[in-house]
């Protein structure tokens, strides 16, 4: 009987755009695979707050991984929306000078 692995990764850790390496296979597992080849979605954990958990099985190894941080991630996207759009704001305001 083959004994499975759980990982819990935290991916406000990670850098770039999402994707991470399994820890125990280092199979290349990223956000934008939607073909399920490489990692399963077992379970989203929600709060009232939001996702807060993801449980995922990585297909090559059968790793569990539970990935974590999303709340914190999700206010970083709602600061980073904010200070866009306080940019576009100035980018539409003009200011005109008579003389």
């Amino acid at each position: 009987m083959k004994q499975t692995q759980i990982h819990v990764l935290d991916l406000t850790i990670i850098d770039g755009n999402g994707a991470f390496e399994c820890p125990e296979c280092r199979n290349a597992i990223s956000p934008d695979d939607c073909s399920e080849e490489a990692y399963s979605i077992i379970e989203p954990k929600v709060s009232d707050f939001g996702l807060e958990e993801l449980e995922i099985r990585c297909n090559k190894c059968g790793s569990q991984l539970h990935l974590t941080g999303f709340s914190i991630l999700q206010k970083l996207t709602e600061k980073e929306l904010k200070k866009i759009e306080k940019e576009r704001r100035k980018e539409n305001s003009c200011y005109i000078s008579h003389i």
